[in-house]
């Protein structure tokens, strides 16, 4: 089988000394606690200044700054995403709001000239990413969209088995994943009321999931989708692990949906933050020539669980290629920051562009609409 396992071996590739470049302009709209990261690893890259912070909260962009090593001297902050971008000076945003902002804040950012990384989900409807990806092509500027799995080792190798036609032709694809126990409100409540989040494990790491088998097999349009979500979890504080906010949870903690894609591929899909079961099971690729089984995670953390399987035939025998994990210290949220930095600043290609997660965020709001109509829903995606 060494023939078939050396079809997936990593190249390695020579960075970049970033140290005598001129420096990059860099705002951060919302201070919450992901906005923790994207500073953390702006802070690796020598030619980056952050140079503007906006929350609408009194004082937490200034006690965000300490917190996290940066000098609030040297940082001009704003109460409103509007008016730190009116003041103009940035290069480059990276919008860290809760979800129901997140188009208004993009749309503004990128009508002002100013490069976007946008942090997941892209928003909450298929409405809002549409008028996201039109202010992107009229602004001429780079939108990409916060996906750090798609930098992780092991989600590469998943398109690379695909890409490779080891598999043959798909036609079924189930993903999914979950966690037993585990409604995110470490830092408050956006993440689970209605009027900040929108939607709950659909948009949080029902997206991942997606983008996971989507991005492998080229992400062709999603059709139709007969989704349900469900709450039960979230309003209980028998069950809940924050029994505390029961009466306020807004959002769905379950998902499920089966989704038609263009070529005849059916996507079985299903996400939790809750629920009586420790994984709604791993994802599974099935081709007309073999099939990838990815083992679940625990908590869905964007990566893999174990060596994978290849189930396939050869010369006439049914037998199974496993893919070692691949064990990587390699910071993908750092590589997620510096991708989007070298695009603005060099002119290329955004390294999750919008046009991809369009069809990710119109399956979710697909599930979320089907779900409340009670029926089969045709996705209706206008041309961008």
């Amino acid at each position: 089988m060494a023939n078939i396992l050396d079809k997936f071996k990593e190249e390695l590739s020579v960075a970049k000394d970033y140290s005598k470049d001129k420096k990059i302009r860099v705002g951060i709209i919302g201070t919450g606690w992901i906005a923790e990261a994207h500073v953390a690893s702006y802070k690796k890259c020598p030619d980056v200044e952050i140079v503007a912070c906006a929350d609408l909260v009194p004082g937490k962009a200034e006690k965000f700054c300490v917190d996290n090593g940066l000098d609030p001297a040297k940082i001009r902050f704003y109460p409103s995403h509007k008016e730190m971008l009116d003041a103009g000076d940035l290069d480059c945003v990276s919008v860290c709001t809760y979800n129901m902002t997140h188009a208004e804040c993009t749309i503004y950012a990128l009508n002002k000239g100013v490069n976007v990384l946008l942090e997941k989900p892209m928003c909450v409807t298929l409405d809002e990413a549409v008028a996201i990806c039109r202010a992107e092509k009229a602004s001429g500027k780079i939108l990409s969209i916060g996906f750090q799995p798609r930098f992780d080792p092991n989600m590469k190798m998943v398109k690379k088995i695909v890409e490779s036609g080891e598999l043959g032709e798909i036609y079924y694809i189930q993903t999914g994943g979950g966690r037993r126990r585990g409604i995110p409100a470490p830092f408050g409540t956006s993440f689970i009321e209605k009027e900040t989040a929108g939607i709950g494990a659909l948009g949080d790491i029902g997206c991942y999931s997606l983008d996971m088998v989507l991005n492998a097999i080229g992400y062709p349009k999603p059709l139709t989708v007969t989704g349900y979500k469900s709450d039960f979890f979230g309003k209980s504080k028998k069950h809940s692990n924050i029994p505390q906010y029961a009466d306020i949870f807004g959002v769905d903690d379950f998902a499920a949906a089966f989704v038609r894609l263009e070529g005849g591929i059916i996507l079985d899909f299903r996400i939790a933050w809750a629920m009586h079961l420790d994984t709604p099971g791993d994802t599974i690729i099935l081709g007309k020539e073999g099939g990838l089984r990815i083992p679940s995670t625990e908590c869905w953390n964007g990566s893999i669980g174990g060596p994978m399987t290849i189930y396939h035939d050869v010369a006439g025998k049914q037998v199974e290629t496993i893919i070692p994990e691949i064990k990587s210290d390699t910071d993908n949220f750092y590589l997620k920051i510096r991708s989007f930095l070298d695009a603005s600043m060099n002119g290329g290609e955004p390294p999750v562009p919008s046009s991809q997660i369009l069809y990710n965020q119109a399956i979710i709001d697909g599930i979320a609409r089907s779900s409340e109509l009670g029926r089969e829903i045709t996705l209706d995606i206008p041309e961008i």
